[in-house]
């Protein structure tokens, strides 16, 4: 058994998309790519992450192709939650693995197998912004308001992980990796609460999406950070080749 990760496929066979920019470059017939890559690559007794982001469709019934196009690729799909999951009540993801039982694991509040290590994680958050820039595009200060509330969230999240630990844990786990939808840390910060909790827990390995475009893929931690490494899954960095991790 191998463990693999991606994130942010952003399908979309059933509703519009919203960013037409995925029709271009890297974007263009991604679904095709990803799929030719996992058949490669994956044998049935995979294991495939996908961390967040996984649909455009706002609700089950318009996300009904995409989630079968995941539960056609090669091994055991385990999904984490993104800002775009808007079908994914995080409340109900009780339901959800109820409803897909033996198909697709979704991770919130809880962890998925793999071996003697325990996969952990939530959707997480950042503050992105906005941020005001002078003339010669350097920041000079940011929305206070929106830090606060990213703040809040912020904290929700880092329970929602530290739950996850928890259950894995009680069920006797000592080894773990690590998986979020946003980035640890904003573009300033080097430690965040994400990245405490990774330390506390004795993690080696954490895995992030949300960073499109090659603009964004250092805004945050990549690489080897006190003791933990640090890697964006997100799929246009790795050209629709999931990431094999063990």
């Amino acid at each position: 058994m191998s463990l693999y990760a991606i994130g942010d496929l952003h399908l979309h066979f059933q509703s519009p998309l919203k960013a037409p920019g995925q029709l271009r470059g890297v974007w263009k017939g991604h679904e095709e790519k990803f799929l030719k890559n996992c058949r490669r690559l994956m044998s049935p007794d995979d294991v495939l992450l996908l961390a967040g982001d996984h649909s455009w469709g706002r609700n089950l019934s318009v996300c009904e192709e995409d989630l079968a196009y995941i539960e056609g690729l090669p091994g055991k799909k385990v999904l984490l939650r993104g800002n775009h999951d808007m079908f994914w009540d995080a409340k109900k993801t009780s339901s959800l693995n109820e409803q897909f039982q033996d198909r697709l694991f979704f991770l919130q509040d809880n962890y998925y197998p793999c071996g003697d290590i325990a996969l952990v994680g939530t959707k997480g958050y950042t503050f992105e912004g906005p941020y005001y820039l002078d003339r010669r595009g350097r920041i000079t200060g940011w929305d206070e308001e929106a830090e606060a509330h990213a703040k809040k969230l912020i904290e929700r999240e880092s329970i929602r992980l530290k739950a996850s630990f928890e259950a894995a844990e009680k069920d006797g786990y000592r080894r773990f990796i690590m998986f979020l939808h946003y980035p640890p840390t904003d573009i300033f910060k080097e430690r965040s609460v994400f990245t405490d909790m990774a330390e506390a827990y004795g993690v080696k390995q954490v895995f992030y999406a949300h960073c499109h475009g090659e603009s964004r893929f250092n805004d945050s931690l990549r690489g080897e950070f006190r003791g933990v490494e640090y890697q964006l899954i997100s799929g246009d960095f790795l050209k629709w080749v999931p990431l094999k991790i063990l």
